[in-house]
């Protein structure tokens, strides 16, 4: 797909999803808990979240294809999966060693430059209006790539119990929404670099140098705002980076702790959201 990093950029072209699904190096322990092999598969409300993902993405007009990245046989036939792959919008592709080179190796199997959406099975509550809104005001941004954010406020406002990761920049604290739309060819310079920090996780002074001395000053100081934070890593990266703040609290509820499972329960049987004609 990407072979040329300085192709213009990809306007008006439907987006194709990756939604990553595999299974961690050494399970998870919220999917043993829920007596299955992969968390994609762990219900919610009755409905395993993987499926909850792939409706949202089926209900979202600007997606004309979704590429559900699993390794679960099981969750290959759940009767809702065999009907989206009947609907021929829907291709399951297995997963690679890690998230990031799963997003490399989808890619690089794509055909055609194409905008694409990058997001998580575990997210059971996006729904199309969040998908739409997000990557119709991305396309709007200036951007190569375009990561979808909730400022802290607006999650608080909602859930203000709620446990969360923050990043602490100048000004409004945010939390990340795995919601990331890969606008232009140069985007697949961000999945390289996201690949070499996924190698260097457990190496902190190689992820330091990576980063920046300067900019991990400046972050420990609470001098670094979100617009130098995304100059400085554009220009790590070598491709332009934008965050995009998003209005729905809804976005930052992936599912990674018991807590965050019972919170999504309660909020989905609040809506009664059990998409026609699923089965648990």
């Amino acid at each position: 797909m990407l072979a040329n990093p300085d192709e213009s950029l990809v306007t008006g072209a439907p987006v194709r999803a990756f939604l990553l699904g595999g299974r961690r190096t050494g399970g998870d322990d919220l999917a043993r808990s829920a007596g299955v092999s992969h968390k994609a598969r762990i219900p919610v409300a009755g409905v395993p979240m993987a499926v909850r993902v792939v409706h949202a993405l089926e209900g979202c007009a600007a997606i004309d294809q979704i590429w559900l990245c699993i390794d679960d046989p099981e969750l290959a036939e759940h009767p809702e999966i065999r009907r989206a792959l009947g609907r021929g919008r829907l291709r399951i592709v297995e997963p690679a060693e890690s998230p990031s080179a799963s997003v490399r190796a989808l890619l690089d199997a794509m055909d055609a430059p194409q905008p694409v959406l990058v997001t998580t099975a575990d997210h059971p509550l996006l729904d199309p209006t969040m998908l739409g809104h997000f990557l119709e005001a991305a396309a709007q941004r200036n951007a190569d790539v375009v990561a979808g954010m909730v400022a802290e406020t607006t999650l608080r406002a909602r859930y203000p119990d709620v446990q969360r990761t923050f990043v602490s920049l100048r000004g409004e604290r945010l939390t990340g929404a795995n919601l990331f739309l890969l606008r232009t060819p140069r985007a697949s310079r961000a999945v390289d670099f996201w690949q070499r920090m996924e190698t260097d996780r457990k190496r902190p002074w190689r992820l330091a140098s990576r980063i920046g001395a300067g900019s991990l000053a400046l972050y420990a100081l609470g001098r670094l705002d979100l617009e130098s934070a995304m100059r400085r890593l554009s220009h790590k990266v070598g491709a332009r980076a934008e965050v995009l703040t998003l209005p729905f609290a809804e976005c930052a509820l992936d599912v990674d702790r018991p807590e965050h499972l019972a919170l999504a329960e309660r909020i989905l049987l609040e809506r009664r959201d059990l998409p026609p004609n699923v089965t648990p």
